[in-house]
């Protein structure tokens, strides 16, 4: 299944309170590569501020996950891009949150548009894929990477 964002997408806002204290939240990431690049954000908000991640985040009430993917992608970069499959999935537990994570990949409908950061996401750009893992990375995004042959290396 793939899904393409259109902008006609409207689900309901999710609110703080749609999961009790305690209760993990569903979020997406969007893993995007471009020939030898991949696309990453540093992240501008808590948990993890300031450390560099996939585009990504929370799936609100009501909306598909493909659909999710391509909405935080377009609010953290400006781009468009259709989801494909899959990749793998992961849990992130830290004081006051509990996030469980599937990361899709995804292919740009245009890859001469140049990013640019929004939303949560202070800065935007495309890393070679052999320096990703030099980068100040969100705990455990450079073995998850590689893991999954996104990334060669991970030392």
């Amino acid at each position: 299944m793939t899904w393409a964002a259109t902008g006609d997408e409207r689900p309901e806002p999710m609110t703080e309170t749609d999961a009790p204290p305690g209760v993990p939240v569903l979020a997406v990431g969007a893993v995007v590569r471009r020939d030898d690049d991949l696309l990453l954000i540093r992240r501008g908000r808590e948990p993890a501020a300031g450390e560099w991640s996939i585009p990504g985040g929370r799936v609100r009430r009501g909306e598909l996950l493909a659909a999710a993917v391509v909405r935080e992608l377009r609010e953290e970069t400006g781009l468009v891009g259709v989801c494909g499959h899959l990749i793998d999935w992961v849990e992130r537990l830290g004081a006051g949150y509990h996030y469980v994570i599937l990361d899709f990949h995804v292919t740009l409908l245009d890859n001469d548009v140049d990013p640019v950061a929004g939303d949560d996401a202070s800065e935007v750009r495309w890393v070679p894929v052999y320096d990703v893992a030099e980068m100040h990375l969100v705990e455990g995004l450079a073995e998850f990477l590689h893991d999954n042959g996104i990334i060669p290396t991970i030392v």
